[in-house]
């Protein structure tokens, strides 16, 4: 009899304990509570698309998050991360909905990272993709991912500058920062 007790016991809270590992927020309710952050915060939305297994996602967060140039990121943007593109069992740590989002802006065979900024409004301010000179957002371009590369470097700094009140000291520690992903 006590084993029975114990056994139903043990199985109330094993699957207590696989309920209790919460599915990931769907990309519709991490966005709503970005922008009303941004709000109270007067910023704007910095939306990146990554995955656990994705090196250059892993540049990213540590370019952004650098000591040289956080302060300046934390002050202009309200970052959120979007989980697409997992592999297996890591498939169930994606948001539900970003991977129609990231299809619906990067397309189909992008890769990450892949970013969007958005007014606290939801208004799409820029994305990751480097365009010709006069193409809108509506124009495909190609993805910088983590900006490395001079070209990448300064498209990225040029869409700070327009998404954000940089000084010429942070978009200058913005760029001697990211050139550092170069390196291999």
């Amino acid at each position: 009899m006590k084993t029975k007790i114990f056994l139903a016991a043990f199985f109330i809270l094993m699957s207590g304990a696989a309920f209790s590992q919460e599915t990931p927020e769907p990309a519709v309710k991490v966005l709503d509570k970005a922008y009303k952050q941004a709000a109270k915060e007067k910023k704007n939305v910095f939306v990146i698309f990554h995955a656990s297994w994705c090196g250059w996602c892993k540049k990213m967060e540590a370019s952004v998050n650098d000591p040289s140039c956080s302060a300046y990121f934390q002050k202009s943007y309200v970052f959120v991360h979007l989980t697409v593109l997992e592999r297996g069992d890591l498939k169930k740590t994606e948001n539900p909905g970003a991977d129609a989002m990231f299809k619906k802006y990067a397309g189909e065979n992008a890769g990450i990272p892949f970013f969007l900024i958005y007014d606290k409004k939801g208004t799409l301010l820029a994305d990751s993709q480097i365009r010709k000179e006069g193409d809108g957002l509506d124009k495909p371009g190609q993805n910088m991912g983590c900006p490395a590369a001079d070209e990448e470097v300064a498209a990225f700094v040029g869409i700070l500058k327009k998404t954000s009140k940089i000084t010429d000291a942070e978009a200058a520690a913005v760029t001697e920062r990211f050139r550092k992903n170069n390196v291999h």
